[in-house]
């Protein structure tokens, strides 16, 4: 079979399949948030008022199976901004294909365009499969995360 990935920035049109990937992306870190930030999210994400806030979905054969939520933000350690991928998730039908590691080469590849050649992000520690393919697309630089209670 012969399968079409597609990777391309999320648009108006696209609010429904984008709110039933980021539903299950919040679903597997056992989270939900309310209406408001659904619609907030959706709006940065496509309105072009805060071009800091970027997303994109993974097509294969026309259908979403992925997105990647990305932001850029200046930092103390550097001139330039940096970008933080925030949010990646892959259908589980389709994980082991090649989904997520297109997903955050396009983050690279926009990032690099912007000039921005630092590109972070966090998982969880029990996320193995998702640690497997960022140990082999990224540098682990060993810091743990702490929060606000």
């Amino acid at each position: 079979m012969n399968t079409a990935l597609t990777i391309t920035q999320i648009q108006s049109s696209d609010k429904l399949q984008w709110r039933r990937l980021w539903t299950k992306y919040l679903e597997f870190y056992e989270t939900s948030v309310p209406e408001d930030v659904y619609e907030s999210t959706f709006q940065r994400l496509v309105a072009g008022d805060e071009p800091e806030f970027l997303g994109y979905l993974a097509r294969l054969d026309g259908k979403e199976v992925g997105l990647v939520h990305f932001l850029y933000h200046l930092n103390f350690w550097q001139v330039g901004k940096v970008c933080y991928l925030q949010d990646l998730y892959t259908a589980p039908e389709v994980r082991n294909r090649g989904i997520a590691r297109a997903l955050i080469e396009k983050v690279y590849s926009v990032a690099d365009a912007e000039n921005i050649s630092t590109v972070y992000w966090l998982t969880h520690e029990s996320n193995r499969t998702a640690r497997y393919l960022y140990d082999n697309i990224a540098h682990y630089a060993g810091f743990i995360e702490y929060s606000r209670n």
